[in-house]
C-alpha cells in the first residue's frame, strides 16, 4: 500500500501482555463472539502460531474507521479492498486484529493510516432494512 502513514506497532504490548498471562496475572483469551464470527468467516491467515495455544489457527482482521468513510466505517476489508480504498478517501485508520480461532486469543497487532489526503466528504448514507418504518416498532 503506498500511502501508508503513521504506523504504531503493538508488539511491546502483546509481550507484555502474554507475559501477565503466562504469570496467570490476566485472563487473554477473552474474544467477544462476534470477533470469533467475524475471524472464521472473514479473517485472513497468519503466517504464524498463535502465541497462547501454539496452533495454526491465527487469522488477521483489518477493520478500518474513519468520517470520510461514513456508515461504512467499522468494516472489515481484505488488503485488496484496502488497496482500492486507498484512492477513494482521503484518510481513514486500519487496525489489524490478530484471533485464534482455537483459544480465543486476540490482540491489536498494528494501526496505519491510509488515504491519498484529499479531503473528501462522506458517502451520502443508503438507506438499510433498520431505517425502514416497521422495524422501528
Amino acid at each position: 500500500m503506498n500511502s501508508q502513514r503513521a504506523y504504531v506497532d503493538y508488539t511491546l504490548d502483546k509481550r507484555a501482555t502474554l507475559m501477565a498471562l503466562y504469570r496467570g496475572k490476566t485472563d487473554a483469551c477473552d474474544a467477544d463472539p462476534y470477533l470469533l464470527k467475524a475471524a472464521k468467516f472473514h479473517g485472513s491467515p497468519a503466517n504464524r502460531a498463535c502465541p497462547v495455544c501454539k496452533k495454526k489457527s491465527l487469522v488477521e482482521l483489518q477493520y478500518t474507521f474513519g468520517d470520510q468513510l461514513g456508515q461504512y466505517s467499522g468494516r472489515i476489508k481484505s488488503t485488496a479492498e484496502l488497496k482500492e480504498m486507498e484512492n477513494e478517501f482521503g484518510e481513514f485508520r486500519v487496525y489489524v486484529v490478530e484471533v485464534c480461532r482455537e483459544c480465543s486469543w486476540n490482540h491489536l497487532c498494528a494501526s496505519f493510516v491510509l488515504g491519498d489526503g484529499v479531503t473528501r466528504k462522506a458517502p451520502r448514507r443508503q438507506r438499510t432494512l433498520e431505517d425502514e418504518d416497521w422495524v422501528k416498532r
